[in-house]
C-alpha cells in the first residue's frame, strides 16, 4: 500500500492567498512586537494592553501556519502506520500499525484501539461530509492489509 493522504476539510492551493496569509501574519506579528517595545518605554501596561499583544501573536502565528501549509487537517494511511493531524494547531500522531489492536467505525468519527490501552480518535466534522465514506473505505483497507478487526459501531445519544 502506497501512502494514501484524505484531507478533512478543503485545502486551499491559491498562491495569492497563501502569500497574503503569511504576510499579513508576519505584520501583525511585528505589530505585536512593536507594542511590546512601545507599552515598555512609553507607560505601565495594562491587562487590556496584553490580551491585545497576545491576539495579534496568535492571530499572526495562524496567518502563518496557514499560509505555508501546516495547518491542513488530514489522515494519511501507509504500510506501517497511521499518521493522523486531527487540529490545525497541534502536532500529527503517528500510530504504527503493529499497535492497533482494533478500530471501531462509527457515523462521525473513527476510533484505534492500541494494544496499550489508549485510543486514539479522528472526529469527522459536518461541514465536509463528503470524505467520510472515503475514508472509512481507507480504514477498512489498512485493517485488512494488518489484519485488524473493524467494528461498526452506533452511536446512541
Amino acid at each position: 500500500m502506497e501512502n494514501e493522504r484524505y484531507h478533512l476539510e478543503p485545502v486551499n492551493n491559491n498562491k495569492f492567498v497563501n502569500i497574503l496569509q503569511l504576510f499579513f501574519g508576519i505584520i501583525c506579528i511585528m505589530v505585536a512586537i512593536v507594542w511590546i517595545v512601545l507599552n515598555f518605554t512609553s507607560y505601565k501596561p495594562t491587562l487590556s494592553i496584553w490580551i491585545t499583544i497576545a491576539f495579534l501573536a496568535i492571530f499572526g502565528y495562524v496567518q502563518i501556519i496557514s499560509g505555508l501549509g501546516k495547518a491542513t487537517k488530514f489522515i494519511e494511511y501507509s504500510n506501517e502506520s497511521v499518521t493522523v493531524k486531527s487540529n490545525s494547531f497541534l502536532p500529527l500522531q503517528k500510530i504504527p500499525g503493529s499497535e492497533i489492536e482494533q478500530i471501531e467505525i462509527y457515523p462521525l468519527s473513527i476510533h484505534f484501539l492500541l494494544h496499550s490501552g489508549k485510543k486514539r480518535t479522528l472526529r469527522f466534522g459536518t461541514s465536509y461530509t463528503e470524505i467520510i465514506e472515503t475514508v472509512k473505505k481507507a480504514t477498512e483497507k489498512f485493517a485488512v492489509m494488518k489484519n485488524l478487526p473493524v467494528n461498526y459501531k452506533q452511536e446512541n445519544l
